[in-house]
């Protein structure tokens, strides 16, 4: 089955949430928020997250990581490659600290998907900035 731009975008949705292996009730809770509110999603009908989920996980388990997010930076034109990124910088700061594994694969992300220092800083900083508490 060919994965389409909008699955490829839940699969970095969902590579996020488990690269810590604890899936929180705030990263859920912010899938259903990025789904409902972005554009990119129009469309996606959200009662096949559970399935698109279920399938990246188990392409995750089979093939890795790595071919994972080389089949996602295959499917994803360069600009939704950065709107890919943006939505895991949402996924991993929901909960205002990242541990080391979500940093490693915000890094891996960055080196499969070729989007620049800049760009990706710029992202981080908007996230971290957007869901600031006080």
């Amino acid at each position: 089955m060919t994965l389409s731009p909008v699955d490829a975008l839940v699969y970095t949705m969902v590579v996020t949430a488990v690269s810590d292996t604890d899936v929180s009730d705030g990263e859920l809770d912010r899938f259903a928020a990025l789904i409902g509110r972005w554009p990119v999603f129009a469309g996606f009908d959200t009662a096949r997250l559970p399935e698109v989920a279920s399938r990246c996980v188990e392409q995750l388990n089979m093939g890795g990581l790595d071919a994972l997010l080389a089949e996602i930076a295959d499917t994803l034109e360069p600009r939704l490659q950065e709107t890919a990124y943006a939505l895991a910088v949402e996924v991993a700061t929901v909960d205002l600290r990242l541990n080391q594994e979500e940093l490693r694969l915000l890094e891996m992300i960055r080196d499969a998907f070729s989007i620049d220092r800049l760009t990706t800083a710029a992202l981080e900083t908007s996230a971290r900035i957007r869901h600031r508490r006080l």
